[in-house]
């Protein structure tokens, strides 16, 4: 059976794709098959293969090879970078998850680890009465949380984190994203996240570090060690 895990962010723009690559980079280093997917995507380029996300093409570009179809990587790649209800309804596209886990399973079925990545924070619409977080609920699949170190990380992580548990979803444990290098008191801010937050810290990412270098930062043994 695959290890599959669902990469939440707090906000939008703090390095969840950063963070799910430089997770697929660990798993690969530690000999698991793995692959990568964004299940619905705002934003796409017009590439010689038809409309593709730079974002899903950077989780292909970190997973192990052969890869995949690309919809299977990406099921749901919308035109503009808006909230995917927005960009979905411009389109006259109606998102589901059916099709959606059509597309996991058959990652699953050819990979040891798959990650799955959130599309903005927690509780963004995907259609009406459908959330992002309805993935990793219906799914069942254990959250990875992407805290992007900035000015108010402290309250967008917890609150993100009370969140995730209320829905009966389970957090394995969170990244901490440098995205501001000239944030101040780092180290207090990172203190306070170790003690507040239900789930142990998997490492810090660096400003600047490529996800297979930072990969060698990351501690998987929450992940994938007992359940």
């Amino acid at each position: 059976m695959s290890t599959a895990l669902f990469v939440a962010g707090t906000d939008t723009g703090i390095g969840k794709t950063h963070a799910s690559c430089t997770l697929l980079h660990a798993l690969r280093a530690s000999g698991l098959r793995s692959t990568g997917m964004k299940p619905v995507a705002s934003g796409y380029i017009e590439t010689t293969h038809g409309p593709q996300n730079e974002d899903a093409l950077a989780l292909r570009a970190a997973s192990s090879t052969p890869l995949p179809p690309y919809a299977h990587s990406n099921p749901v790649a919308l035109r503009e970078p808006l909230s995917p209800h927005l960009a979905a309804a411009h389109e006259g596209v109606t998102i589901a998850l059916p099709p959606l886990r059509i597309a996991f399973d058959a990652l699953c079925s050819g990979h040891d680890a798959v990650v799955v990545e959130g599309v903005g924070g927690w509780r963004v619409p995907l259609a009406p009465g459908l959330f992002a977080s309805e993935i990793a609920k219906q799914w069942k699949l254990p959250v990875v949380l992407v805290v992007g170190l900035r000015l108010g990380c402290l309250s967008h992580s917890l609150l993100s984190a009370e969140a995730i548990l209320a829905d009966g979803c389970r957090i394995k444990g969170w990244i901490a994203n440098r995205i501001d290098p000239a944030m101040e008191a780092v180290e207090e801010n990172l203190a306070t996240l170790r003690e507040l937050l239900p789930a142990p810290c998997l490492g810090v990412l660096p400003h600047g570090v490529a996800p297979a270098q930072a990969a060698t930062g990351l501690d998987l043994a929450p992940l994938v060690g007992a359940p």
